[in-house]
């Protein structure tokens, strides 16, 4: 049989002997059954829920004109626009009375020196919910309003109540735009590397929890032993990381596509931020996705099966995936600079290239020396770590009792 032959038995028997496990089913389905269950139960209470909100922090006079007590004469009458919004009085002490009487959701009073002062009294009964009643920016445009209406043309006029509707675009070093002005590749130039890091993250700790338990009862149960003697151990490391990544992915696929169905619209929102980002970007991110994954299931299980216990191998294998973790800890710089030294040296680091790259990619313009010192370095080190791996990893596997030292890691890796 074939050297790839094999490789692809070991991981079909990996992946379907972990996908009937009753305790992968249970958790891969349990989170679709507490999405439906919440579901249910915020369908069942929505109407209770949205009753109690509107009675505790609606203001009850939510819909009534604010009251305005003008003693500048500035602004009375009310200019056009503004009638159904304000409700005039003579003096403050009729404006109070309408106020209490519940006619009115605030109340404003103007001085006579407003020009000299500025100053504007505000009035609204009860407590903190009554006040938001009183809208500043309807305020503020009455103001506006009243001072130059007559004294400058409409167009003025409107600039000035609505002074700028600002479209954001970001240009590449080349002085192309690399998004649009609107919200969604705006909102699509943040969401989206995130989701895409995060997913790899989750990714590789559901496929390596499954890894881990596989190698530790083949090692405990020395049924390893059997295996070596028909398969190398690198071929054994490879079947092991495709099978149980795919695992993995299976799960993480499953609760990404029954949060969608469970979500209504946002699977049509995501899918609009995902169609406004470059394909390009999309193509890669996933290459460095599954880059990322094969380096980091091949030092973790290598790692892993070091340990005399589960649990001691999962610690072990816990160092590598903290690097994957790591351009989280620089988001702020790599969002502020992304073509600066920090990014750079962050995605060219074949540990932390995947993470880093795709929270670059969406945000700028990587250059084509960064791609290829990336790309390239993950693509030396993927075999690299595999063919080390599968040295360590049969080492490993052949202890038992105890973890190997340094000198012996050195020492198997020397004579291979």
């Amino acid at each position: 049989m074939s050297n790839s032959s094999l490789i692809l038995t070991i991981a079909r028997h990996e992946y379907i002997v972990n996908v009937r496990r009753p305790g992968f089913i249970f958790f891969t389905l349990l989170i679709p059954a507490l999405g439906l269950i919440g579901l249910l139960v915020a369908g069942f209470f929505s109407g209770q829920a949205a009753r109690f909100f509107e009675t505790t922090f609606t203001p009850s006079t939510a819909n009534a004109p604010t009251g305005l007590v003008d003693e500048s004469g500035l602004f009375t009458p009310l200019p056009a626009g503004f009638a159904d919004d304000y409700r005039v009085f003579g003096d403050e002490a009729a404006g109070r009375a309408a106020l209490l009487a519940g006619e009115l959701n605030g109340l404003v009073v103007i001085p006579a020196d407003y020009l000299a002062s500025g100053d504007v009294t505000a009035y609204a009964v009860g407590g903190f919910f009554d006040s938001v009643g009183l809208d500043d920016d309807a305020l503020r445009a009455l103001l506006v309003t009243g001072l130059l209406a007559g004294r400058v043309d409409d167009a003025v006029l409107t600039r000035v109540t609505n002074p700028a509707d600002v479209q954001p675009i970001t240009l590449n070093g080349e002085g192309a735009p690399t998004n649009g002005g609107d919200f969604g590749s705006v909102l699509a130039g943040f969401l989206i590397p995130y989701v895409l890091s995060i997913f790899l993250i989750i990714s590789i700790f559901t496929a390596s929890s499954y890894l881990l338990r596989s190698v530790s009862e083949e090692k405990e149960t020395r049924v390893i032993e059997v295996v070596l003697s028909s398969v190398t151990a690198a071929q054994l490391l490879t079947g092991k990381v495709l099978g149980l990544g795919a695992l993995g992915l299976t799960q993480v696929l499953v609760w990404l596509a029954s949060t969608v169905a469970f979500s209504g619209g946002l699977g049509a929102v995501v899918a609009g931020l995902v169609v406004s980002l470059n394909p390009l970007i999309l193509i890669l991110s996933g290459a460095y996705f599954l880059l990322g994954y094969l380096l980091y299931g091949t030092l973790m299980a290598s790692a892993g099966a070091l340990g005399t216990s589960q649990r001691e191998s999962q610690q072990m294998a816990g160092i590598f995936s903290f690097g994957a973790a790591v351009p989280f800890m620089f988001n702020s710089l790599i969002f502020a600079n992304p073509n600066g030294a920090v990014a750079r040296f962050l995605s060219i680091f074949p540990l932390t290239a995947p993470t880093a790259m795709m929270l670059r990619l969406p945000i700028t313009t990587v250059g084509a020396l960064d791609l290829a010192l990336s790309l390239g370095g993950l693509l030396v080190t993927i075999p690299l770590a595999l063919w080390a791996g599968g040295k360590v990893f049969r080492m490993g596997l052949l202890l038992y009792g105890k973890r190997p030292s340094l000198k012996q890691i050195a020492l198997a890796l020397r004579q291979a």
